[in-house]
């Protein structure tokens, strides 16, 4: 396989990395990118392209499960921490003592409405919105929803901890993240946003965001793998590891800097970035 063709891969898998867990959409990101500059099915094929896409996906799942495997131990019953190890990257971040702890049972009610929709319609979508035009779409309406959401959110914070959110929380945090459904509109922006809304603190939305994150990103990654396993070719295995080895090692970072951050910056600078994005795309190729 050519050098340039690795070269693609590694600059798909940073464009994943980088946007899969900031309120920016990746799905949007890769969308713009790939098709109207990489264009990976040119020297892939279309099929190829598309698994290729779910690979690298994975990488960025490993990189929260890695940040949160404290948590996530904790969560399927494992061993029992203490909340202090359970708080990845909390420097400064103050420690809730809440008397309880985030259950895997609340993680799954904010699973299942963005889970059953994305199973009912995942042909429709694929089929209709993974477009550049429904991404700018996706990507100013979406802005729109971060910037209320710091406009009108509860002036007091009354979850600052993810081990505070109640299953009525979880629910409509679920239902909102139907909104990342539509390429652009980006499942971290939605979910921050809806939390924020209900009175989370934005680093207790950003966990909850991440931990949900793992198991519908996981499963409808496999699914898609498990549908398109011809693709998966000999050929095309170092195009996979390079652009994995990227998204893994990006979201890494990504994903510790915005953590770090989130409460301090909130959600007007992404919001912002979206809307230009969005401008300076449909200027540029429309």
């Amino acid at each position: 396989m050519e050098l340039l063709t690795i070269i693609k891969a590694i600059i798909l898998g940073i464009v994943e990395g980088l946007t899969e867990f900031a309120p920016v959409s990746s799905t949007g990101h890769m969308i713009i990118v790939d098709d109207m500059w990489l264009k990976s099915q040119e020297f892939l094929g279309k099929y190829t392209a598309n698994t290729f896409k779910v690979v690298i996906q994975l990488g960025s799942i490993l990189a929260v499960v890695i940040i949160f495997r404290n948590r996530f131990i904790d969560l399927l019953g494992l061993k029992r921490f203490s909340r202090k190890q359970l708080e990845p990257v909390s420097e400064g971040q103050p420690q809730q003592e809440t008397g309880g702890r985030l259950k895997l049972a609340q993680v799954i009610v904010g699973l299942l409405p963005a889970g059953v929709l994305g199973v009912l319609f995942e042909d429709y979508i694929d089929e209709h919105l993974f477009s550049t035009s429904t991404v700018l779409i996706g990507l100013v309406i979406g802005a729109i929803f971060m910037i209320c959401a710091d406009r009108f959110a509860p002036k007091k914070t009354v979850v600052e901890s993810v081990d505070q959110i109640t299953y009525r929380q979880a629910l409509t945090v679920g239902f909102i993240q139907c909104l990342s459904l539509w390429p652009g509109f980006s499942r971290s922006g939605s979910t921050i946003s809806g939390g924020v809304l209900l009175g989370m603190s934005h680093r207790a939305a950003a966990d909850f965001t991440f931990i949900m994150a793992v198991p519908i990103m996981a499963g409808a990654s496999l699914i898609s793998l498990v549908k398109n396993w011809e693709y998966f070719t000999m050929d095309a295995l170092p195009f996979f590891i390079a652009g994995f080895i990227s998204a893994f090692l990006f979201a890494l970072l990504s994903m510790r800097f915005f953590l770090k951050l989130i409460n301090r910056i909130k959600l007007l600078p992404f919001a912002i970035y979206r809307i230009i994005l969005a401008g300076v795309v449909y200027l540029v190729f429309f």
